[in-house]
């Protein structure tokens, strides 16, 4: 939607290289995922940093000297450090923007320190397994993913990655959530397989180059609104909508209009997904009268 957007914008036929940064900036939502989950790693690298640095000062205190290890000896923090399938993704992805930039993991351990969440979980030093996991996961949750600072550095670095923030703190959060003491970790996939990846050209493609054909569907469904009135992105989300319902067999007709609401709902205004859901569910009624429709399957209606 947003790559359509952006042609339109552009007045731009360059249908190859848009597609190319529509790819890539769907792949670069890997390199997001796996930066956020070795913020973990690092951070809790730069706190045993600290901690054997202070140890071995001239005038080291009591406590400099025995620390309490619990946060650099959590379960989950080092079992995501040693884990094999995030390691290879790291190496493959070239991923080393830390070790760049550590100067926003020590902001983030700082953030850490000072949350009454590290105190509770510090004031004692014996812990489960399950403990470890909890604190991990809402410190992730808390203070990691809010972070104005890490936010603005992600932002910069990658401007595309706006959108993709939630949906990939979403996820770690989830597998954090899942993580057992088996080391069960393993990296997710961008794509399920060859034929989702294919997905994003095929409705890419058959959307820009069937926009003429595909606005005529629904422009005499719209007696109250001029076709000018519509706002653009409406009109793209209709467009798309239209497509998965005449292109794509085996793409079930509510799952693709609950989609596309939910789409709107995040981009569009305020009324734009009451509009879109009126215009989709006389367009489908009209298409399996017209028999328009062939959707393959189970369960696919």
């Amino acid at each position: 939607m947003q790559s359509i957007y952006a042609m339109h914008q552009k007045s731009s036929d360059e249908l190859e290289k848009e597609e190319k940064f529509l790819i890539q900036s769907i792949d670069n939502i890997q390199d997001l995922y796996l930066i956020m989950l070795s913020s973990l790693i690092e951070i809790r690298k730069k706190e045993e940093v600290f901690l054997e640095t202070s140890s071995k000062k001239h005038l080291a205190t009591p406590e400099e000297k025995n620390p309490n290890r619990k946060f650099v000896n959590n379960a989950v923090l080092l079992l995501l450090e040693e884990n094999s399938s995030l390691s290879i993704a790291l190496e493959k992805r070239k991923i080393n923007n830390w070790s760049m930039n550590d100067d926003y993991i020590l902001i983030l351990l700082n953030e850490i320190k000072k949350s009454d969440l590290y105190q509770k979980y510090m004031s004692t030093k014996k812990t489960t397994f399950e403990e470890d996991k909890q604190f991990v996961v809402d410190m992730f949750t808390e203070v990691l993913a809010p972070n104005e600072k890490l936010y603005e550095y992600l932002e910069d670095h990658k401007l595309t990655w706006i959108d993709d923030i939630p949906l990939v703190n979403t996820q770690i959060q989830k597998q954090l959530r899942q993580i057992s003491e088996k080391d069960d970790f393993r990296v997710i996939k961008l794509y399920k397989d060859e034929e989702d990846r294919e997905f994003v050209s095929l409705l890419f493609r058959k959307t820009v180059l069937n926009e003429v054909s595909l606005a005529k569907e629904y422009i005499d469904k719209t007696p109250n609104w001029d076709a000018d009135r519509i706002a653009e992105i409406d009109t793209i989300i209709l467009k798309m909508a239209i497509c998965e319902f005449l292109k794509f067999p085996s793409i079930p007709v509510k799952v693709t209009i609950n989609e596309y609401l939910e789409i709107a709902k995040e981009y569009s205004t305020p009324k734009s997904s009451i509009f879109i859901n009126g215009i989709l569910d006389n367009l489908v009624k009209e298409f399996e009268s017209e028999n328009k429709i062939k959707k393959t399957g189970r369960g696919l209606m």
